[in-house]
């Protein structure tokens, strides 16, 4: 078995916690998410979060927390947070801003993304990244046509026909996260049901998920070269009410020391009305 560092662990379930997409009619397509996670690693919990995302026909923002819990809290003391803002164009979503924090006991990494049009204006990363002869270099070419990690997880099927589509899952995403600049391939796998502890009941789209690292990574390292290898990711995506955004219920794959398994137990989300919105009210 492959031993995996404690604080790759603790990276990782952040990851996944943070990461843990127009338009279809004439009603403005605008809703909220108050979501719950626990994350599981063989079977044993190792970290929870919670998730609000608001959602409006022209703009979107969300916001998560994120700690780990159990023996992984024990060793790292890991936590974290993030934030994203961006805008609808033509049931596309292009970032805006994006900001992470992960905090262990032995050191608290943060970035800072302003992003116009798909083009990264500015990037803030403390501490820099570690020089290493072998890190394929982010370009400027790299910086172009991309969305922070949040946004990614904010799928809108479009048009007005089937809300779980299939064809929701079949999208390629560029993603940049200060540090590194990667792919994730989406495909239909199935669909099935969920229920949570709280909200949510019903039918999800699961999406099968391959991930291209692209820059800013080295390639020797074991972590990238086997969460490049994985073809056994699925994300199993669910709608926000008054929207057709689907965002991740639950979020699975293999891991060296075994399965990862991130899933809501509070998944409660509410329409907007189009004057709640506007207003930037709370729906009654």
């Amino acid at each position: 078995m492959l031993a995996v560092p404690h604080r790759f662990i603790s990276a990782l379930v952040l990851a996944w916690a943070l990461a843990v997409v127009a338009c279809g009619g004439v009603r403005a397509q605008s809703g909220r998410l108050d979501a719950r996670y626990s994350a599981t690693l063989a079977g044993i919990p190792i970290g929870k979060g919670n998730w609000n995302v608001d959602i409006t026909d022209t703009h979107y923002t969300a916001s998560a927390t994120g700690v780990t819990t159990g023996l992984i809290h024990a060793f790292t003391g890991g936590q974290g947070s993030a934030t994203a803002h961006g805008a609808w164009q033509a049931g596309v979503p292009l970032s805006i801003n994006y900001e992470a924090t992960i905090i262990t006991r032995k050191k608290t990494d943060q970035v800072r993304l302003v992003i116009n049009n798909g083009a990264v204006k500015e990037s803030k990363v403390d501490p820099p990244t570690e020089t290493d002869p072998e890190r394929v270099p982010i370009t400027d070419a790299h910086q172009h046509d991309v969305i922070d990690p949040m946004t990614a997880s904010l799928m809108r099927t479009p048009g007005n026909g089937d809300l779980l589509s299939p064809e929701t899952c079949h999208r390629t995403m560029a993603i940049f996260d200060g540090r590194l600049r990667y792919d994730l391939e989406f495909a239909f796998k199935r669909m099935d049901r969920v229920k949570a502890d709280k909200g949510y009941a019903g039918p999800v789209l699961v999406c099968a998920v391959y991930f291209t690292p692209v820059a800013g990574f080295v390639p020797s390292r074991m972590a990238i070269r086997y969460i490049a290898k994985l073809r056994d990711i699925e994300v199993w995506l669910a709608p926000i009410a008054g929207t057709r955004v689907l965002v991740p219920f639950r979020a699975q794959g293999p891991t060296p020391i075994g399965r990862f398994m991130l899933e809501a137990t509070q998944f409660e989300s509410t329409p907007i009305s189009a004057r709640a919105s506007a207003n930037g009210a709370k729906p009654q």
